[in-house]
């Protein structure tokens, strides 16, 4: 891996994960010597992050990592609800059945894996993530699947509220659940529906976490 996708990938998932939290300044000189490359690949991975939302210039060698306000978790949802609900509505059209009926069994043993603490919380959020990309590679859009790439970025960020609330991911888990069988039962309408009612459930358990 070439270092600036190496320094942009450590600081992408510092922000996702909350290590680097929202107001965090991000200089040139302290990264580069914090992640042991040159200056150059740093500003190369401090281009992508902008580009991404993830962090805004304070100066022209500082950065500072976005907030996550309760306006901005809205538009994040408002955008993955008319993009997610459309994928799901395209995967039922035009699924290969085999990787979803191999994420319906791992969906299923979720509730097990989650009484397993951080280990079975970190297992049942590569279950998500490959749900995502499940989703993506059926609806074979180019134009789609980088918009929801970028959507799906920022609800990762999100995604890390309800990381320690075991009764949403169980509930999260079931509606991941729903959307796998609409799926497979090749029933758009349902899949839409699983979909937007699991971001609908999602965005208020956002929401009233951080107002608490």
């Amino acid at each position: 891996m070439r270092a600036s996708e190496r320094a942009y990938a450590t600081l992408r998932d510092e922000i996702l994960d909350g290590v680097l939290e929202p107001g965090t300044q991000l200089a040139e000189v302290e990264q580069s010597t914090r992640l042991g490359v040159s200056r150059t690949p740093v500003r190369a991975a401090f281009t992508r992050l902008t580009a991404d939302g993830l962090v805004r210039a304070q100066s022209p060698r500082v950065l500072v990592v976005t907030d996550l306000s309760a306006e901005r978790i809205r538009e994040v949802y408002e955008l993955r609800q008319a993009l997610e609900a459309t994928a799901a509505s395209l995967a039922a059209r035009r699924r290969d059945e085999a990787p979803f009926a191999e994420l319906r069994e791992r969906l299923a043993a979720a509730p097990q894996q989650l009484e397993a603490g951080e280990s079975g919380v970190a297992r049942y959020f590569e279950v998500v993530d490959d749900l995502d990309a499940a989703i993506s590679a059926a609806v074979a859009n180019p134009y789609l699947e980088a918009a929801l790439s970028s959507a799906r970025l920022h609800s990762a960020r999100v995604r890390r509220i309800a990381r320690h609330d075991p009764d949403r991911l169980r509930e999260a888990a079931a509606e991941h659940l729903l959307v796998v069988d609409a799926i497979l039962a090749g029933d758009a309408e349902l899949a839409t529906h699983a979909t937007h009612v699991h971001l609908s459930r999602s965005l208020r358990n956002a929401l009233a976490r951080i107002d608490t």
